[in-house]
C-alpha cells in the first residue's frame, strides 16, 4: 500500500529530473547499486526520445506510437515498460517493442541493440540503412562503428558516446543538450 499522498510518478519523475541536470550539468550518472543499472539505462532510452529529432515522414499518422526496441536479449526486464507507461513523446504515445531478429523491425524509433546481437552488428546497421532508428548499445566491445549512441560503464558511472556521423546518416537531429555531456565521435559523412 502506498503512503497517503504518494504518487507512483513522483519517483519516475525525481530520476527524471536528476537525469536531465546531469545532461546539463555534463555530469556522468553514478549508478547507486549494480541492480539499478538497467534501471537507469531505460530512463536513457526514455530520455533521448526527448532530446532527438526525428524527420517528419518516419511516422505514417498521428495515432502511430513511439517505439523503444529491444532487439535480442532485453536485460530491462520490466523497468523500461515502467519508465515508458503512460508517457508521450508530443503527442504520441510510448510504447516498447522486443524483436528477435532486425527482420522483425517495423516501426521502431529507438533500437536497443542487445549483448547478444553485437557479432552480427554490420548485418543488423546493413538492414537499418536509410531508416531513421535512433540505435543504442551498452557492449563493452571497442568497435561498435556506426552505433549511434552508445552507453558506457565506467567506474560505476554511465557515460554516452555519440557517433554524430551515423545519426546525420540517419537523419536524426540530436540536441545540444545531449551532447554536451556525451563523448562526441564521428564516423564521417558518407
Amino acid at each position: 500500500m502506498r503512503p497517503t499522498g504518494a504518487h507512483p510518478r513522483l519517483n519516475r519523475g525525481r530520476v527524471l529530473a536528476g537525469l536531465l541536470c546531469a545532461f546539463a550539468l555534463g555530469a556522468a550518472v553514478c549508478m547507486a547499486a549494480p541492480q539499478s543499472e538497467y534501471r537507469v539505462k531505460a530512463v536513457f532510452l526514455f530520455n533521448f526520445a526527448q532530446f532527438v529529432e526525428w524527420p517528419p515522414e518516419t511516422f505514417r499518422g498521428p495515432e502511430e506510437p513511439f517505439v523503444i526496441g529491444i532487439l535480442g536479449s532485453d536485460p530491462f526486464g520490466a523497468d523500461l515498460d515502467a519508465v515508458v507507461q503512460g508517457e508521450t513523446v508530443g503527442q504520441r504515445r510510448m510504447a516498447v517493442e522486443r524483436y528477435r531478429s532486425v527482420a522483425e523491425l517495423r516501426n521502431c524509433n529507438i533500437l536497443y541493440i542487445g549483448r547478444n546481437e553485437i557479432e552480427h552488428l554490420p548485418q543488423i546497421l546493413a538492414a537499418l540503412k536509410g531508416r531513421s532508428i535512433l540505435t543504442v548499445s551498452d557492449a563493452d566491445e571497442a568497435n561498435q562503428s556506426g552505433v549511434m549512441i552508445r552507453l558506457l560503464n565506467q567506474s560505476s558511472h554511465i557515460r554516452m558516446q555519440i557517433d554524430v556521423g551515423a545519426a546525420k546518416r540517419g537523419n536524426l537531429t540530436i540536441s545540444s543538450k545531449l551532447l554536451r555531456p556525451a563523448e562526441i565521435v564521428n564516423t564521417g559523412e558518407g
